[in-house]
C-alpha cells in the first residue's frame, strides 16, 4: 500500500501538538515536513515546540521543519493565545529540547520546492493562519495545479465564531491570505468549527489511553494528559465544557487521511477582509445559483464517534 505523503503547517500548540502525535503514529503516513506560522504562540515558539514533539516522538525518520511568517500578509500582530494553549504553547508542559535544528528554508520555500519535486503526490495539511500558503501562492502561482490537495482547519458557516461572533481564529488571524488561498484554484477542504466542535476528547477518553496505550506511546499520552489539563480549563470556561476540548486541529488531519469521516458539500465562498465586525468570516454564497468566491469543499458534518476512535486508537 503506498504511503500518504503530508507537509503539516501549524502554529504548534495544543490541540496542533495533539495532529502532529497522530500523524506520526499512524501507520502508511510520511510528514514530508512541518512548517510553522505565527497564532497560538509565535513562529520560534511553534518550531521549538515542534522539534521537541519530534524527539519526544521518534518517528524513525528526520523531518524537516521550517519557519514560516511571523505576522500576517497586511495586519498588524495582535498577540497571541496563550491564555487558549499556555504561555509555551503546550499547556505549561516542559518537554526536552532538540538538538535537530530548523532548515534554512522559509515556509512558504520548502512548501513550493516539495510541491514542485513532488508534483500531485502532497497534501498540505494547514492547522493555523493561512499565511505560509499565501506566501508561497506568491512564489509559485501554478502551485494551484502542484499540491494534491489541500485541508484547512479554520472557519464556520453555520456555528459561530470561536474569536468573534462569525470569525474562527485561523481565519481572523490573516483574513487576507484565507480569502486569497480559498479564491486560488487550490483544491481545498475546509475542516471548520461546524465539525470539529462536535468531535470532542474528554477525560474519560486519556483513562482508556493511559489503560490501554501501548507502551512505546507512553511518554505520548503522559504530554497529552498533562498539556490537555490546560485546554480543558479554557474551554470549561469558554464553552461550558466539563472535562473534555474540541479536537480541531486533530480531526483535520484525519480528514486528509480518511476523507469519509466527513460530510462535506461543494461550497462558493470568501473570507470577509474589511468588515469592522466580521473580518475572517467565511461567506458562503448558498443561493441555488451560488455566484459570489470560488468552489471548495466544506465539512458540514462528522462522525464524531468513529473520528474520536481513530484518533485513540492510533496510541493503543
Amino acid at each position: 500500500m503506498s504511503k500518504t505523503r503530508i507537509i503539516i503547517d501549524c502554529d504548534t500548540g495544543i490541540d496542533d501538538a495533539l495532529a502532529i502525535l497522530y500523524a506520526l503514529r499512524t501507520p502508511d503516513v510520511v510528514v514530508e515536513g512541518i512548517t510553522t506560522v505565527f497564532g497560538n504562540i509565535d513562529v520560534a515558539q511553534a518550531a521549538d515546540n515542534t522539534l521537541r514533539l519530534l524527539a519526544l516522538a521518534n518517528p524513525g525518520y528526520e523531518i524537516p521543519v521550517a519557519l514560516g511568517a511571523s505576522q500576517a500578509l497586511v495586519r498588524e500582530l495582535g498577540g497571541f493565545s496563550t491564555h487558549v494553549h499556555g504561555e509555551n504553547g503546550i499547556g505549561g508542559v516542559q518537554l526536552p529540547p532538540s538538538s535537530q535544528l530548523p532548515v534554512l528554508e522559509t515556509a512558504a520555500e520548502f512548501i513550493v520546492r516539495l510541491a514542485d519535486e513532488n508534483p500531485g503526490e502532497i497534501i498540505l495539511v494547514t492547522l493555523g493562519r493561512l499565511t505560509n500558503l499565501s506566501l508561497a501562492l506568491d512564489l509559485d502561482p501554478a502551485l494551484t495545479g502542484k499540491l494534491k490537495k489541500v485541508v484547512a482547519m479554520g472557519g464556520t458557516v453555520f456555528k459561530p465564531g470561536n474569536v468573534t461572533a462569525v470569525a474562527e481564529a485561523n481565519l481572523w488571524g490573516d483574513p487576507e491570505a484565507a480569502d486569497r488561498v480559498f479564491t486560488s484554484g487550490l483544491p481545498v477542504l475546509l475542516v471548520g468549527l461546524d465539525v470539529t466542535l462536535k468531535t470532542l476528547i474528554t477525560t474519560e477518553h486519556l483513562e482508556l489511553l493511559r489503560q490501554f496505550g501501548k507502551e512505546e506511546n507512553k511518554a505520548l499520552i503522559d504530554f497529552m494528559d498533562e498539556s490537555l489539563k490546560y485546554y480543558f480549563n479554557f474551554y470549561r470556561e469558554a464553552n461550558y465544557l466539563i472535562g473534555g476540548a474540541p479536537l480541531h486541529d486533530p480531526l483535520a488531519l484525519m480528514a486528509a487521511l480518511q476523507p469519509d469521516l466527513l460530510t462535506c458539500r461543494q461550497m462558493k465562498v470568501r473570507v470577509e477582509t474589511r468588515g469592522e465586525h466580521t473580518a475572517g468570516m467565511v461567506v458562503a454564497d448558498l443561493r441555488a445559483q451560488p455566484k459570489a468566491g470560488e468552489f471548495i469543499e466544506v465539512a458540514v458534518d462528522v462522525d464524531a464517534e468513529r473520528a474520536v476512535g481513530v484518533f485513540l486508537s492510533a496510541f493503543m
